[in-house]
């Protein structure tokens, strides 16, 4: 049986995070990217980490995969699918990639392979993972590139990634990822660098291939809109930390912590005309030298003295909503519900 297809034991999370915290150490400074993040997936789930350049998105995502280059320094749990990521070796990680997980990465020139055909790329990943005959795989490029709404699919197979547009090359790329029908799949920004009309594009195939496929996702993004439209729940990250969670209608509806309420309104919506946009004063805290209490309070309108003594620990006034400030009142003991962990929904 391929990695793909091994079942998930039952009862537990796609992904599971607890104290995940991750450090870039090298001979002059140490960077604290990721601090303490606890986040579950469940199998069929959208989850969209949010926050500006800096916050950690990435760094997560990518520690999920093991990508990380060798001066970080991992630690804490991280389960995919069942299996402890950081216990794979290196033959394991190799049908891990693409089997269990995948990820589609921001930019496709740079992910996609410029010396190969799109189908060959495809193609690879297929005969790799699910051990297919050259015919087999090259069918089922030809039946991925039609799935991701590619036009004229059968000649684009031969095509090389600097032959299509934007927007295509983001489609092969999705193709590429879904090529061995992962369980989770991974999206680094992946719309970032195109136009709105095929942004909005590409977000809808997205949200219909994962409901088809029942896949879980975790979606980074820095633009609320694309999280408006694509998740079912929303983590917000603040300098490596998640500083709110919960359903993505409830924290774009009424955010708990002054941070995404500052998101929320300096973003631009219908109805703003001759309105000022306000803005989140000050900027992100140095992950070199992260302040002693709430990493947001530098900033933070709200700010009282207890807030750059420690960092608040978690709380949750209703079920399946949590945020990281003092201000939030809890209906349950504020330690005991951590970020991401079940009990919240």
């Amino acid at each position: 049986m391929s990695a793909a297809l091994q079942p998930i034991p039952t009862g537990k999370p796609l992904v599971r995070l607890r104290d995940l915290s991750v450090r870039f150490v090298s001979r002059d400074t140490t960077v604290h990217a990721v601090n303490g993040v606890d986040l579950d997936l469940a199998t069929g789930e959208v989850l969209c980490i949010l926050g500006e350049s800096g916050s950690g998105k990435s760094v997560t995502l990518r520690a999920l995969m093991r990508l990380l280059p060798r001066t970080a320094r991992v630690e804490g749990e991280i389960e995919v699918a069942g299996r402890d990521v950081q216990a794979l070796g290196e033959r394991e990680l190799q049908g891990f990639r693409g089997g269990d997980v995948a990820m589609i990465f921001q930019e496709p020139m740079t992910a996609l392979d410029p010396v190969f055909t799109i189908g060959q790329q495809i193609g690879e990943t297929v005969r790799r993972h699910e051990k297919a005959s050259r015919r087999e795989a090259d069918a089922r490029a030809l039946e991925l590139l039609e799935l991701v709404q590619i036009p004229s699919a059968k000649r684009r197979l031969a095509a090389y990634p600097h032959e299509l547009s934007g927007g295509l090359r983001q489609r092969a790329m999705i193709a590429v990822a879904l090529a061995c029908r992962p369980k989770l799949l991974l999206a680094d920004e992946p719309t970032t660098a195109l136009d709105a009309t095929v942004q909005i594009q590409v977000l809808l195939l997205l949200r219909k291939l994962q409901e088809q496929m029942g896949m879980g996702v975790v979606f980074v993004t820095h633009d609320l809109g694309v999280a408006g439209e694509i998740a079912d729940r929303v983590a917000v990250m603040y300098a490596g930390k998640v500083v709110e969670e919960g359903p993505v209608g409830a924290l774009m509806g009424g955010p708990l912590h002054p941070y995404p309420r500052g998101l929320l309104g300096a973003t631009v919506h219908a109805g703003m005309r001759g309105k000022r946009l306000t803005t989140i004063p000050g900027a992100p805290p140095s992950l070199e030298r992260l302040p002693t209490g709430c990493p947001f309070a530098p900033r933070c309108p709200e700010v009282e003295p207890a807030c750059t003594t420690a960092v608040p620990a978690p709380r949750s006034p209703t079920p399946g909503r949590a945020a990281r400030c003092i201000h939030v009142a809890s209906a349950t003991r504020p330690a005991a519900v951590p970020l991401g962990h079940p009990a919240l929904g």
